[in-house]
C-alpha cells in the first residue's frame, strides 16, 4: 500500500512540475477570433453591433440563460456605457465597457468576468465593407492566462472548440438579423 502511494505522490509531483515548467515557455495571451460574411449594408450591422440593447437580439448566451438579468448603465451606444449580466451557472456574471467607437468600423470593449472565475478579456467587433451590400464581421477578442494556468488551458483544453460553438452562433444570428430574414 505504501509503494502505491508513493507512486501516486510521484506522479503528482511529477504532473505538476511538468505544467509548473511548461508554463514558463508557453505564452500566456490568448487571442480568438471568428469572421462572417453579411449580405447588409454597414450601416445596418453598425447599428446592431453599436449599442448593448441591440446585442440582446443576437448574443448566444442569452439562450443559455433566458432569464438572465441585464442592466445598462450610462447612454448606450457611447463610450463608457456599461452593460452587466447576472445569470445561472454557465452565464455566470461580469460586465462589459464600451472603450473605443470607431463609426461603423469597429467596437472595443473591456469584459470583466465576475462568476464563475475572475477574468478580464479585451473584445472586439470590426466591421469592413465588401461592396454596398456585404460586410465582413470579425468578433474576437484578447485574455491572457494566469502562470502556471496557461500551461494547463493551452496544453489540456481546446479553447478554439470551445469559444467557436457561442461565437460562430452569435455571428449567425446578426447575420440573421443584419440580413432581415
Amino acid at each position: 500500500m505504501k509503494k502505491i502511494l508513493l507512486f501516486i505522490g510521484g506522479l503528482l509531483v511529477l504532473v505538476i512540475g511538468f505544467f509548473l515548467i511548461a508554463g514558463l515557455f508557453i505564452s500566456k495571451e490568448y487571442h480568438f477570433e471568428r469572421t462572417i460574411s453579411i449580405h447588409a449594408p454597414q450601416a445596418v450591422v453598425w447599428e446592431n453591433v453599436s449599442k448593448f440593447a441591440n446585442h440582446e437580439k443576437w448574443s448566444p448566451w442569452k439562450d443559455h440563460d433566458p432569464n438572465m438579468k441585464v442592466k445598462i448603465d450610462g447612454q448606450d451606444g457611447t463610450v463608457g456605457a456599461v452593460y452587466s449580466w447576472e445569470g445561472n451557472k454557465e452565464v455566470g456574471s461580469g460586465s462589459q465597457t464600451m472603450k473605443v467607437l470607431t463609426p461603423q468600423s469597429r467596437v472595443e470593449t473591456l469584459l470583466l468576468f465576475k462568476e464563475p472565475q475572475e477574468s478580464e478579456a479585451n473584445a472586439f467587433i470590426a466591421l469592413k465593407p465588401q461592396g454596398p451590400n456585404t460586410t465582413d464581421v470579425t468578433w474576437g477578442f484578447d485574455s491572457e492566462f494566469p502562470y502556471p494556468f496557461n500551461a494547463v488551458f493551452k496544453l489540456c483544453m481546446d479553447m478554439d472548440a470551445m469559444m467557436d460553438q457561442d461565437f460562430s452562433k452569435g455571428l449567425q444570428k446578426l447575420k440573421t438579423l443584419s440580413e432581415g430574414k
